[in-house]
């Protein structure tokens, strides 16, 4: 069984990761504790509300080099919602611009969308050859919440990632896959049987803990 650890930093659906985890076969653990974040056979960063709160957090707890030696060495890290844009360079929010982790290329802007948040259900594009999305149907419907977004499907798609898509004003990034890093921006624990789906693709690809 793999060893999973979920980055308590202050921010993020804690308990609802941890409990989508278990039920899809992991053995699972919420710390803030850096050593066994480092040495976990995977590590999900959450995050949930403001990108600079969770910036902070991860910046309070020292966390940042933690995942990017985690990604450096190919060593998995799953990100989900703001957990997943704080992975690339910076967020723009109500004009004030936070420096990310700069894992991946890119920034964080508002959604050019009516209706604000991007709340509920929606489809998604794969990523020809994801291994996130690997058996889903191709119409398959993932829960969102969220105003803000990466929308440079093209520059990240260049830089060698999958890049799984979804529309809401406008294209956006739902979930991108490069090496060992995996992101969502959408909540797969709050995506029933999709999202259960996608959680044992991603441990699926984890090795096995003593």
């Amino acid at each position: 069984m793999s060893r999973v650890v979920v980055l308590d930093y202050g921010s993020g659906n804690l308990r609802s990761a941890e409990r989508a985890l278990e039920a899809a076969g992991a053995d699972v653990t919420v710390t803030d504790d850096l050593a066994a974040a480092a040495d976990a056979d995977g590590l999900v960063v959450p995050g949930v509300g403001a990108y600079a709160a969770c910036m902070a957090g991860i910046e309070a707890l020292g966390a940042g080099p933690v995942i990017a030696e985690r990604v450096a060495a190919g060593r998995p890290v799953l990100g989900i919602c703001v957990g997943m844009q704080v992975l690339f360079e910076h967020g723009d929010e109500h004009g004030v611009v936070t420096k990310g982790l700069g894992l991946l290329p890119g920034g964080v802007t508002k959604l050019p969308a009516e209706r604000l948040p991007h709340m509920g259900w929606n489809t998604v594009r794969t990523a020809p050859g994801s291994v996130l999305f690997a058996g889903l149907p191709a119409d398959s419907r993932f829960y969102f919440v969220h105003s803000y977004a990466v929308n440079d499907v093209a520059g990240l798609s260049a830089a060698g990632a999958r890049v799984t898509v979804a529309h809401h004003g406008a294209d956006f990034v739902a979930a991108v896959e490069r090496g060992s890093l995996s992101a969502a921006q959408f909540h797969p624990e709050k995506s029933a049987d999709t999202g259960a789906a996608l959680l044992g693709n991603w441990l699926a690809t984890l090795p096995t803990g003593d």
